[in-house]
């Protein structure tokens, strides 16, 4: 589809949301009633054309348009007090799961960056223990060992976490740590979210290859399975961001660099918005789940695979709108 096509077949919708806009900003007819419902549709669908526009590299007239207007639906619809809940609700259901597929080439290539060295790191150190000595220290590794072994404590937990409670606030730390870190080293041109991501998935590979060769597969996957649907997605999801930062400073198109970072950040900001609420619930399951030994592993295994299937048809069918056009459905 040209760009003029695609205007054409969208200027409809555009132009019904202006006019919805100007009403609400006091511009327009005040004796027409204000229909806060089909504002919020077309905004909805608004978005969606702007993520297009900008994917396909449409004129920047267009997308500077498209921009303008999103933002002064946006804050139409936001503007009430007291529509927290509200707001979480549609950033959960709606304004996530979008942006997530908004950045589709980028998580596909967040996506490779981790699992390819995983996947090659786990082979290696499940063939030759010595390889994750290349990535850990041995004192690292007897810790390890303990936390997956069939000793007392609690599967997963460290030796001087004497409570889940503990072990939450470690998680908590952690994970929202590396997420932040394969960010926000995006701004390094995406080269450190890259580096990062990598890292990552070396470092999982590799532990997660010499613990099954030391035996205690069962222990490491019952414990993993669950929260990594949550942790392991959002730290890919943050990655991605990272990279379309790191694009946007790379190649700006006819923009400034600092107004290319500006447009992409304020999209890549309601990812890592749901990064966090993601990394936050695997915390929570990884301290009072995954580390619990009276769930026996296949009740865990069961759980964990329901939790991926959740995940990826949440993030790839969720928010999408109803089919009909522009009307509200």
């Amino acid at each position: 589809m040209t760009p003029k096509q695609f205007a054409a077949a969208r200027a409809p919708g555009w132009a019904e949301l202006e006019q919805l806009v100007a009403r609400g900003e006091g511009g327009g007819d005040e004796k027409v009633p204000y229909d806060g419902a089909r504002l919020a549709s077309l905004y909805r669908r608004c978005c969606e054309d702007l993520a297009l526009a900008q994917a396909r590299a449409y004129p920047v007239q267009m997308v500077q348009q498209l921009e303008s207007l999103t933002q002064r639906a946006h804050r139409l619809v936001y503007r009430r007090q007291g529509v927290e809940f509200a707001q979480l609700r549609r950033l959960a259901l709606i304004e996530f799961p979008q942006a997530v597929r908004a950045h589709a080439r980028y998580v596909a290539m967040a996506t490779a960056l981790f699992a390819v060295p995983l996947v090659l790191a786990a082979w290696a150190s499940w063939r030759d223990p010595g390889f994750v000595l290349h990535l850990l220290e041995a004192a690292r590794l007897q810790e390890f060992d303990a936390m997956y072994g069939p000793g007392e404590h609690g599967i997963g937990h460290r030796r001087d976490a004497d409570t889940d409670w503990a072990m939450f606030g470690f998680y908590i730390l952690n994970n929202i740590g590396v997420g932040f870190q394969c960010f926000a080293a995006g701004l390094f041109a995406g080269v450190g979210s890259a580096f990062y991501l990598l890292f990552n998935g070396l470092f999982a590979g590799a532990l997660g290859g010499w613990v099954v060769g030391r035996g205690h597969g069962t222990n490491f996957f019952s414990f993993v399975v669950t929260h990594s649907a949550f942790e392991i997605t959002a730290i890919v999801l943050a990655g991605a961001a990272g990279l379309r930062i790191g694009h946007a400073w790379v190649a700006p198109g006819q923009r400034t660099r600092l107004d290319a970072l500006k447009a992409h950040s304020r999209e890549a900001v309601v990812v890592i918005y749901g990064v966090v609420w993601m990394l936050l619930v695997a915390a929570a399951i990884e301290a009072f789940w995954s580390s619990a030994r009276w769930v026996e592993p296949e009740v865990k295994y069961g759980v964990g695979a329901a939790c991926w299937a959740l995940v990826l048809l949440y993030l790839a069918r969720q928010g999408r709108p109803l089919q009909g056009g522009w009307d509200a459905r």
